[in-house]
């Protein structure tokens, strides 16, 4: 018994190896009661609230003192100024533009490269594992920070947004997609190289209405991140609503800022409800 007892002492974890556990004997067996982890736990979460508090400088005062202004430009938002409605419409039709056409040319081209980078199409280990870097690298820049290269690029305007989107919406897509191929059934895959079919022919035949399904779903969903992405861009010269957003709030014009948002709102619900009708009928 005792020496039971030492073996599991031994495959404690750090925490019961500083704080003993408490031995307590039930009938002829040993039981080691763990000690209470939430003091640990709470003086963590403590030392981290503080030390953030610490870095970012927050001053509760200043939320007492000016909160109040937050409330006199929300009611300043939600009273819009209607007007102002044909002066959103040509930037919002510019900001849908770029997000169909960016999400259409980057989940065409997450097709191939999804195939390249799974595991279980491609037995190359070295080229999968150089590729998903690199769609690592892709993935990991902001879209804001994508699009003002491509501002500095392909000069300002709806191009660079366009050419930002898809970037985005390639590596968003390419990620989801090769994950989901790797986990798809690969008998057919597997019978139709075995009777003599090329690569590609198996895969077309075998695995791609396997997830064709799934890789809809994808694209769906990345059009509409990028109907929200599409509408900040503007921040950089990108084009789009961000260009009105940004010039309302530079003038204080919280009354035709209130427009654009509430327009923004009303486009964004329907492509998101639509789109989760679609998604629901293709799962």
């Amino acid at each position: 018994m005792a020496r039971k007892a030492k073996t599991a002492q031994a495959k404690l974890a750090l925490f019961d190896r500083i704080f003993k556990p408490k031995t307590m004997t039930v009938g002829e067996h040993t039981v080691l009661k763990p000690r209470s982890r939430t003091w640990l736990i709470l003086l963590t979460l403590i030392v981290a609230v503080w030390g953030a508090v610490i870095v970012t400088d927050f001053d509760f005062g200043i939320i007492i003192r000016r909160g109040y202004q937050f409330t006199v430009i929300l009611k300043k938002i939600f009273n819009p100024d209607w007007s102002y409605f044909h002066k959103v419409l040509p930037p919002l039709l510019d900001t849908i533009k770029m997000s169909v056409m960016g999400s259409f040319i980057g989940c065409t081209l997450a097709l191939p490269f999804a195939v390249l980078a799974s595991a279980n199409i491609n037995h190359n280990g070295v080229f999968v594992a150089v590729l998903r870097v690199l769609l690592n690298i892709v993935r990991t820049l902001p879209t804001l920070v994508i699009a003002s290269i491509c501002a500095l690029i392909f000069k300002l305007g709806t191009f660079a947004g366009t050419v930002a989107i898809t970037l985005f919406t390639f590596g968003l897509v390419t990620k989801m997609l090769y994950e989901s191929i790797e986990t798809i059934d690969m008998g057919a895959f597997e019978a139709m190289e075995a009777l003599g079919a090329t690569r590609f022919q198996a895969f077309w035949s075998g695995c791609f209405p396997q997830i064709l399904p799934t890789y809809l779903s994808h694209s769906l969903y990345s059009f509409e991140i990028n109907i929200r992405a599409a509408s900040i861009l503007g921040y950089v010269g990108a084009g789009g609503l961000g260009i009105l957003i940004n010039e309302r709030i530079g003038w204080r014009d919280y009354e035709g800022l209130g427009m654009v948002l509430i327009t923004l709102f009303a486009v964004v619900l329907i492509i998101d409800n639509t789109s989760q009708y679609l998604r629901r009928k293709l799962s």
